[in-house]
């Protein structure tokens, strides 16, 4: 039986695991076969590549191992009724003392005199002398034969297994049991060029040195080559997809620059585009200009003119006879893109309507007609566009609006919506580290508009203590003297709705006590209002009719308002990272100078202060997305659609930036100089990826 059938064997077929304890590790830490144990990596390691003499230990709370005799053992009562086990322990240089509290009856038991045993554990001192409580013990000679290596492997466990006897000690026994089955021998996955220039060791020796370490220096060298494997059959998955769909699906043909996009660029622009944003449309230009389909993810922080890039992007798909569609996940959004949209457009010869779940049946008919005869040029809507229903003409681009928050599933309903897939653009103002976009997005092209328009000045923000609110209060006056608007967030945390309710009314009260009628006036906005109300609330704060807006995060997307030209939030311990720069984005879209307050209360965690440091240190998404990278992990900050891409073994997206950048630059050579992996040194790793690409969760299947 080869080495990879054996890899397929039910977890509980092991020698030393049977039903019950397979039960337990398949519930518990997902092990079902042999292959999930091997990949079930150790968290730490307990180094005893040493043995102490009693007379070199120290006062310290580090975990020692020595070699010894025992010498005497006695049972001493203290207490009422209660024993302890005590054995005198020594070697060459001296004597310390074992000592046992439970177990004492089975453990005299199996203790033998004068017998070289190793102890293993943390010292206590006590007077002049060094004891040890329950310590770990093995007969020398055991040790000596046992596969174990001079670094203990610790690996992750649970309360329940911890429980049910399935310990540190028994996973241990299993590896080792597997090691013996499989004769420790693991197919090569990487070529042998590769292992030379990198010089890393064989997948043998690293998976051996991964759970049963030689010594620090091999431990290292084996968790650097799997980390690698690991990113780079990613990268190689990832790469190939974007490779494939370059040559295999053939996109629509925008091959000229149509009357439409001449008179809107010369004539129509509000105002002169950035360098970045001429650099992206040049890049999805070609893109659209070859025969490929085009793939690309667009980021750009709050306010660096995206939506521009998407409109020019449709007029060209107009020019070119084709319909264009922009998908945005909340009624909210849609709305703004489609009012947005249509001014910008206003002088040009093109039709565009907006489909939500509050379209009237009327309003629909009408769409769907001119959708399908043509005449309707650019839909925008929420997830309203992928009903079956919605039949484009001849769809050519579909735009998506913050990507993260549609599933797979969502996104491909919309591809076939056309026979020829039509070109893809999504945008997203949540900036993503550069390593987790290369790991999520890799199969997608990445335009960045890194640049924000002229003019804009950036935002200043502070933070404030509750005790200083009458002083922010006066700032505000000062600040709608000058006819300013101000927004105050209140945090809205989903398993209390009635808190955040009575949070936001009471800051309400007290806010209309300090801005009273008819000086001033208020609109309030939060989820348990009715659509109409909100729109009519946001309406007013739009109009200028009202001098503040006090709402819950409902307005972190969607909401623009160039004369509001302060932020404050409040309890901004509560909020994440990426919302706290969302909704600093709301404010700035003006020429004048705006302000984001944080006000936080006295007791702020060290997450907290770095997260409010963070925010008063700079407006650069992408500084901010990479400090709440390194706070969340890669699957907080994905949502839960995307985060099952990120299940990572071994590697660590934060930690391994250097070795996924290197995994991503072999994976490129190599499917550059041989694309479809069939010379002779590729065969090896294109059996794995073959394997790898026929199942959903790729790691199973890496030895």
């Amino acid at each position: 039986m080869s080495v990879t059938s054996i890899l397929q064997t039910s977890i509980e077929y092991l020698k030393g695991v049977g039903p019950v304890r397979g039960e337990l590790l398949r519930k518990e830490l997902n092990i079902h076969r042999y292959i999930d144990l091997l990949n079930f990596f150790p968290n730490r390691y307990i180094d005893r590549t040493r043995y102490y003499k009693i007379n070199e230990l120290q006062n310290s709370t580090a975990e020692v191992q020595i070699i010894g005799k025992l010498i005497h053992i006695k049972t001493v009562e203290f207490g009422k009724n209660q024993k302890r086990l005590v054995a005198s322990f020594a070697d060459d240089t001296g004597q310390m003392e074992l000592t046992w509290f439970q177990g004492i009856k089975w453990i005299r038991e199996s203790l033998k005199l004068n017998e070289p045993y190793v102890i293993f554990g943390k010292t206590s001192n006590y007077g002049n002398q060094f004891s040890m409580a329950h310590p770990e013990m093995e007969l020398l000679e055991e040790h000596k034969l046992s596969l174990r290596s001079a670094m203990q492997p610790v690996y992750p466990s649970t309360e329940k297994l911890n429980q049910r006897g399935v310990t540190n000690k028994v996973i241990n026994k299993a590896m080792q049991q597997l090691f013996i089955e499989t004769n420790a021998k693991f197919s090569e996955t990487l070529p042998d060029y590769l292992l030379d220039q990198l010089k890393m060791i064989s997948k043998n020796e690293a998976m051996f040195n991964i759970h049963f370490p030689k010594s620090q220096e091999l431990l290292q060298k084996a968790t650097f080559r799997l980390k690698f494997e690991e990113l780079f059959f990613i990268q190689l998955q990832l790469i190939t997809k974007n490779l494939i769909r370059k040559h295999k699906i053939k996109g629509q043909l925008f091959d000229k620059v149509g009357t439409n996009f001449t008179d809107f660029y010369n004539n129509h622009l509000p105002f002169s585009l950035t360098n970045a944003q001429k650099r992206v449309l040049k890049e999805i230009r070609n893109d659209m200009g070859s025969n490929a389909q085009m793939n690309r993810l667009l980021q750009g922080d709050v306010g660096s003119g995206k939506t521009i890039v998407a409109l020019m992007s449709m007029i060209l798909a107009k020019d070119n006879g084709f319909q264009s569609c922009l998908m945005a996940p909340t009624e909210i959004l849609a709305n703004q893109h489609f009012i947005g949209l249509s001014e910008l457009a206003q002088n040009l010869n093109i039709s565009i309507k907006i489909l939500t779940g509050s379209s009237k049946t009327a309003e629909r008919k009408i769409i769907h007609q001119e959708l399908e005869n043509g005449t309707l040029d650019i839909l925008i809507g929420t997830h309203a566009l992928l009903e079956d229903k919605v039949k484009f003409k001849n769809l050519g681009l579909a735009v998506i609006d913050e990507q993260h928050r549609f599933g797979v599933e969502q996104r491909s309903k919309l591809w076939k919506k056309n026979e020829i897939p039509p070109h893809v653009l999504v945008m997203t103002a949540t900036p993503i580290p550069r390593t987790l976009a290369m790991s999520l997005y890799g199969d997608l092209d990445i335009s960045v508009i890194d640049e924000l328009p002229p003019g804009r000045k950036p935002i200043q923000t502070v933070h404030r203590f509750d005790s200083n609110r009458l002083k922010v209060f006066k700032f505000l006056k000062d600040e709608i003297a000058k006819g300013r608007q101000i927004y105050i967030v209140y945090p809205l945390i989903q398993e209390s709705e009635t808190m955040d309710y009575k949070d936001l009314i009471d800051g309400y009260e007290s806010i209309s006590r300090d801005f009273p009628l008819p000086q001033y006036s208020i609109s309030i906005v939060h989820g348990q209002m009715k659509p109409a109300e909100k729109e009519a609330e946001m309406k007013r704060f739009v109009a200028g009719k009202t001098n503040i807006m006090v709402a819950t995060t409902v307005i972190e997307v969607g909401v623009n308002v160039p004369n509001a030209s302060v932020m404050v939030i409040e309890s901004s311990e509560r909020f994440g990272l990426s919302q706290l720069h969302q909704l600093r984005g709301r404010v700035g879209r003006g020429a004048e100078q705006s302000y984001c307050i944080l006000m936080t209360g006295f007791k702020l965690s060290a997450d907290s202060k770095t997260r409010i440091e963070t925010m008063c240190s700079t407006n650069d998404g992408f500084e901010i997305a990479e400090v709440d990278l390194k706070l969340r992990g890669p699957g907080d900050i994905m949502g839960k659609q995307q985060s099952g891409v990120l299940n990572l073994q071994i590697a660590d997206l934060v930690r391994d930036k250097d070795i996924l950048m290197l995994a991503r630059e072999h994976a490129l050579k190599l499917l550059k100089n041989d694309a479809s992996m069939s010379k002779p040194e590729h065969q090896k790793t294109r059996t794995v990826f073959i394997e790898m690409s026929a199942k959903k969760n790729i790691w199973n299947y890496i030895s």
